[in-house]
């Protein structure tokens, strides 16, 4: 049927140069965007039509091909200019396109989103034969999707004519059944067979296909079915002798697999033969059905999953395995890898199974080149392809091949390249034979460690501004062929020495390192040289090399060299101990310097606190009493500490009318209303009894913070908010001993879930500022409670951008970075008051895309701000200080303070006035050690009265 439309298109193209030429270029260009039009609607048309499994329909294709051929190019002829301009607009923005598409795949070849849209557009075109460039291209270097090569391969179905074309078109299905296993590719491939049986050994290329499919899918549970069925079809539709027994061979087996719908085939077999059906059959059905019954809870999570369903696949994979039937968990590790193509973790986990379990050599290649295909960027699926390989006898070029093809995959780390340089050089190595003197594969295997250490050093660094192997452990593997295998001393102390000049040289394990190698290839001169270099170059552990020293030079050494060896380690530890004497007195004069600033701190806060506080009492106390204008205000602080409570709980919220030039205030009258019922509802909140919190509701209760300190009913606000959750027994909002919120607050659930969902309302924005809702836990039970939701580890699919403007928003960037990928989130990061701090997290569909983005966004401009792309990897949060002595600046070691999980709270300042803090009688220093801490002298309890008196008297 597509057949037919291809070649009405053909005709149709060939019509208008049948024409007269004279008629000027306006008239061929509308001709040839005429012919154009009809040609892509004809692709279109084919791609929609599906080869069925009659041979009768085929017939019916021709007729409406012809049809939607005809009405195509009735409609082009009978467009009007307007219509041929905006078309020629659209081909024009198309042919822009792909030539932008061209050429950015020019620059990255894996740029999976830009082949696919460089199909679409060259198909919407038809430019066919671009079209088949493209996608042949695109299959070169990924695997294609079922939605790719069914759609590839009707488009070339309708173009087949002859022989050749099937020929062609039979390639091409081989090439789609080895991406995935696919159900519908295999039920196409042998449908479309079955349009060839007329030729020269058509019908047994029909039953291969089958039987072949059969083994690949016929166990799927779900999708299995089809299959049987269409092959039973197919050999019930010939007419020979043999076809009954063909079709009962047929039946019996795929009643001894467990699929569904089993009992449907029973009875249509039952129905089918002319015999009982045997006892045997029975049997195999029955337990067939046994079996089913096992599987169908996984199958059944299956169905009701959403895709990937990666965590059903995985238990339903470790079903399989338990079973151990080889070809059920090819099967099931084959449809995990459907939805899941881009999951390192599943490939690994399969090629394992097949290395240890299977070790069929051609089909553990292909699932591996079909792992490195599917996630180039993931280093460990390319060294274990390479192991593949040189375990199963593979010709080294092709090994090397695909070598340099895994160094043109573009990892994400510096440090993949170091692994899969060192997977392939430990490959070169073992392909050498060291009895002989010199080889063809020793001079390889040297000329390999030369290209890795330039490429490492050129490439890697100019990329990731970092070799990846800042020990040198390419060298160092290079060094020990070199001494243990080559017996070649001499380049072997050369790699050392230059491993030391690349900043190696401070670290006593590398000297250790080179040391042994010396010890076990070399002499005991250079054994002491080492050593020698060693100490006075060391700055990590320079005793233990010291130690090492003295040693060799006890065991093996003249009285010269022993005193040689005394000397140079005296000497040096004698200037190692002075150099940490001074960091240590620089270390401790900074932490003095900075605790002395925070006195200073203190100490001004104080005095501005005290300040403000005289300055409040002073107006109060005028707006009380003019007849005592001349009182002077020393006399009028004598009054009682109660009265004092009183005088500053009245003072007047911010708004207020300010005392005038004269000491008086304005009238109580003039308060608004407004106020006055706030400072109502505050003496209220401040009178009200304190509610202790309910530790055993800590599973029904969640704690809000980061509210907004001038809300004047929080309970009133959040309630609302958090009874979209569920239903609220409580909102507890904190308030001060003056009556003022302090921005926090708990809330009460009837039910645990309900508590659970509400914290799902973590940094949803309140009057302005994000609230924080974590679970309500006693962290004094608990103290290594965190609450942090973003990971701190490496992720490879997700990106850091700094450098934002503060004015871009998550929109405006979604839009910049879908242009490289599937975007899943974005998260703008803010301050505690929900202001843009210009970062973000952008989270990618995987790791490629991620990888693609930082190439072509680090750097850009975005509102005239230079932004920096990243791999999320932040650095690892440090564990709180154990609390542990410290030394004070005198030298004495103080315990240090230990504060509690919020810090230091106002509890813990000390109430006790300076004038009565006097220093504790200490007891005697001992001998040969600290001093023991003070002990803590009793202090004479004080009234209220007294504590006022004191206060009152500076």
């Amino acid at each position: 049927m597509a057949t037919a439309a291809a070649a009405s298109a053909s005709e149709a193209e060939a019509e208008p140069k049948a024409g007269p030429k004279a008629e000027g270029e306006e008239v061929e260009a509308k001709e040839a965007r005429t012919r154009r039009k009809v040609l892509s609607r004809a692709v279109a048309t084919s791609t929609y039509k599906t080869v069925g499994p009659e041979w009768d329909q085929q017939e019916e294709g021709v007729s409406e091909s012809d049809g939607d051929e005809e009405y195509a190019m009735a409609s082009s002829a009978e467009s009007s200019p307007g219509e041929y301009e905006w078309e020629y607009d659209e081909e024009e923005k198309n042919q822009l396109e792909i030539e932008r598409l061209e050429e950015q795949l020019s620059i990255n070849v894996y740029d999976y989103n830009c082949h696919v849209d460089l199909i679409r557009l060259l198909r919407l075109e038809g430019e066919l034969t671009k079209v088949r460039m493209a996608r042949q291209k695109m299959s070169e270097i990924f695997p294609l999707t079922e939605e790719l090569w069914l759609e590839w391969l009707h488009d070339e179905i309708s173009m087949a004519l002859d022989g050749l074309d099937r020929e062609h078109v039979y390639d091409l299905f081989e090439k789609a059944v080895k991406d995935y296993i696919c159900p519908n590719i295999w039920l196409e491939y042998g449908q479309y067979s079955v349009g060839g049986i007329g030729q020269k050994g058509g019908l047994e290329k029909v039953r291969s296909v089958f039987e072949r499919a059969l083994s690949s899918v016929g166990l799927h549970m779900t999708k299995g079915l089809a299959i049987w069925e269409a092959y039973r079809e197919f050999e019930s539709a010939i007419v020979e002798a043999a076809r009954l027994e063909k079709v009962h061979s047929l039946f019996r087996r795929q009643l001894a697999i467990p699929l569904y719908d089993m009992e449907a085939t029973f009875a249509e077999y039952e129905e089918w033969s002319e015999d009982p059906i045997p006892e045997s059959v029975i049997q195999s059905y029955n337990k067939a059905l046994q079996q089913l019954e096992k599987y169908k809870p996984y199958e059944e999570a299956l169905l009701q999953a959403e895709a990937p369903r990666l965590a059903e696949y995985q238990a339903y994979i470790d079903f399989e395995m338990k079973i151990g039937d080889p070809a059920r968990i090819q099967l099931i590790f084959e449809r995990a890898l459907v939805e899941n193509c881009l999951v390192p973790d599943l490939w690994i986990r399969y090629s394992q199974y097949l290395d240890r379990q299977l070790k069929v050599k051609d089909l553990v290649l292909s699932v591996h080149s079909r792992a490195v295909r599917n996630c180039p960027w993931t280093v460990a699926l390319w060294s274990r392809y390479l192991l593949a390989m040189e375990r199963h006898g593979v010709d080294h070029r092709v090994i090397s091949v695909t070598f340099e093809k895994a160094l043109s995959a573009g990892f994400i780390q510096a440090t993949d390249y170091v692994e899969i340089w060192q997977a392939y050089l430990d490959y070169l190595r073992r392909r050498v034979d060291f009895k002989q003197d010199s080889s063809k594969e020793l001079e390889e295997l040297r000329s390999a460690f030369a290209r890795a250490l330039e490429y490492l050093k050129q490439e890697v660094e100019e990329r990731f501004s970092e070799s990846g192997d800042p020990s040198c452990l390419i060298m160092q593997n290079w060094a020990r062929i070199e001494a243990r295998l080559c017996n070649n001393m001499q380049k072997a102390r050369e790699l050392w020495d230059s491993i030391m000049t690349k900043g190696n040289a401070k670290y006593a394990n590398m000297w250790l390192e080179y040391y042994n190698l010396e010890r076990a290839h070399g002499d005991t001169q250079h054994c002491r040289k080492a050593l020698h270099r060693a100490v006075q170059c060391t700055s990590d552990y320079p005793e233990h090399v010291c130690e090492v020293l003295l040693t060799m030079e006890r065991t093996e050494g003249t009285l010269e060299d022993w005193d040689i060896a005394v000397q140079k380690t005296e000497t040096r530890l004698a200037r190692v101990n002075e150099q940490r004497t001074k960091a240590a007195e620089k270390e401790a004069a900074l932490a003095q310097q900075e605790e002395e600033k925070v006195e200073q701190r203190k100490r001004a806060r104080a005095e501005k606190k005290a300040l403000k506080k005289k300055k409040k009492t002073r107006g109060s106390d005028k707006s009380k009493a003019d007849e005592d204008d001349e009182k002077e205000w020393g006399d009028d602080e004598e009054e009682q500490p109660a009265k004092r409570r009183r005088v500053e709980n009245s003072v007047p919220p911010a708004g207020e009318a300010e005392p005038g030039l004269s000491g008086g205030s304005a009238p109580a009258a003039a308060e608004p209303p407004s106020e006055r019922q706030e400072q109502r509802a505050a003496a209220r909140r401040r009178d009200a009894p304190r509610v202790l919190h309910d530790s055993s509701k800590d599973a029904v209760t969640v704690f809000v913070s980061n509210l907004p300190y001038g809300l004047r009913e929080p309970a009133a606000t959040l309630r609302p908010l958090f009874e979209a959750c569920g239903d609220v027994v409580e909102v507890r909002p904190i308030f001060s001993n003056r009556g003022d919120f302090r921005g926090y607050c708990y809330v009460e659930f009837k039910e645990e879930a309900v508590a659970l969902r509400a914290l799902e309302l973590d940094r949803q924005t309140v009057e302005g500022r994000p609230m924080f809702v974590s679970p309500c836990v006693d962290k004094s039970k608990n103290p290594d409670f965190k609450v942090f939701r973003y990971s701190t580890a490496l992720e490879k699919h997700k990106l850091f951008v700094s450098g934002l403007p503060f004015s871009c928003t998550k929109e405006e960037l979604e839009e910049i970075c879908k242009a490289h990928g599937t975007v899943k989130d974005i998260r703008l990061v803010t301050n505690r008051a929900g202001k843009p701090k210009g970062l973000a997290y952008v989270e990618y569909e995987n790791e490629s895309q991620a990888s693609q983005a930082v190439l072509k966004m680090d750097g850009m401009t975005i509102k005239e701000n230079v932004i920096k792309v990243a791999i999320s990897n932040p650095p690892q949060r440090k564990a709180p200080e154990k609390p542990e002595a410290r030394k004070a600046p005198g030298g004495a070691m103080v315990p240090r303070q230990i504060y509690g999980a919020r810090g230091k709270g106002r509890t813990q300042l000390s109430l006790l006035p300076r004038a009565l803090q006097r220093p504790s009688a200490t007891a005697a220093q001992a001998e040969n050690g600290p001093a023991p801490p003070p002990a803590a002298t009793e202090v004479p309890k004080m009234s209220n009265a007294d504590f006022a008196k004191l206060l009152l008297r500076k």
